[in-house]
């Protein structure tokens, strides 16, 4: 008994403790807009190329959050799964209530496996993601007394995303049809140099689209991004407005259609 009674102790204390850190998070919102470009282009029957930017505005559209450019090479293993491995540039801004003391660079390094799937009339995308990250984050020049981006800080991060599209009618999402996407992302750290925020963000997001003959789809939507700061107890919930296209366009039957006419 003696034994059940020291196990109850230790999960009062624990569920306490939870507690206590909880009621002492701060939380903070604010509401944003990303205006954003996916290329994934074939170049050859396997191979490809991913081509991506992303213009990341806060207080809707009055000042930046963030700048990403990211780039990568696909291998197209059949026509429901492809592997990417690339190269992402990072700028991020000062913004909201918990503001960077500078703006400064990241570095990223990542990899990544995406599978589609037609299952009656959802199309279900899952997406899994590495990445190695090489954050400048600012530190304070004691000669200057002004903060700069310092020397690269390595960590790395997880993605996990499911997204499902439906098509408003028919079964399958085809040219000039409009249909409806959602989507959940979970980010979460591991490795040295992690703070007290192993679980770094989720983002889940709804929108209406459309796919534009030749060219690929337009999507405007609402994503609510979640993220714990590296302290842990810093939690900013970002109302974000998203408009956004994904082209496909195939350089390969491209090139092959030009040769075929010559």
């Amino acid at each position: 008994m003696k034994k059940y009674k020291n196990i109850i102790a230790v999960f009062i204390v624990l569920i306490s403790m939870n507690k206590a850190q909880a009621q002492s998070r701060i939380n903070s919102s604010n509401t944003n807009a990303w205006f954003m470009y996916f290329g994934d282009h074939k170049i050859s029957k396997h191979w490809g190329i991913h081509l991506e930017g992303q213009m990341r505005k806060n207080d809707f559209v009055n000042q930046w959050q963030q700048l990403l450019l990211r780039t990568g090479i696909n291998y197209h293993i059949n026509e429901q799964i492809f592997a990417t491995v690339g190269y992402c540039f990072v700028e991020t801004y000062p913004y909201g209530d918990f503001p960077v003391k500078s703006s400064f660079p990241e570095h990223r390094f990542w990899e990544q496996i995406q599978i589609k799937n037609q299952i009656s009339q959802f199309e279900w995308t899952s997406r899994f993601r590495l990445e190695q990250r090489f954050s400048a984050l600012p530190i304070l020049n004691t000669n200057s007394n002004i903060y700069e981006p310092g020397d690269a800080v390595y960590t790395n991060r997880f993605r996990l995303l499911n997204r499902v599209s439906i098509p408003f009618i028919g079964k399958k999402i085809v040219d000039k049809s409009f249909y409806i996407s959602f989507y959940d992302e979970l980010f979460i750290n591991f490795g040295k140099n992690v703070g007290l925020n192993l679980f770094d963000q989720n983002r889940a997001y709804a929108a209406i689209g459309y796919k534009i003959p030749k060219i690929g789809r337009l999507e405007i939507g609402y994503l609510e991004q979640t993220i714990l700061k590296s302290d842990g107890f810093k939690i900013e919930n970002n109302h974000t407005i998203q408009i956004g296209l994904s082209s496909n366009v195939d350089f390969f039957k491209k090139h092959k259609a030009v040769n075929n006419g010559q």
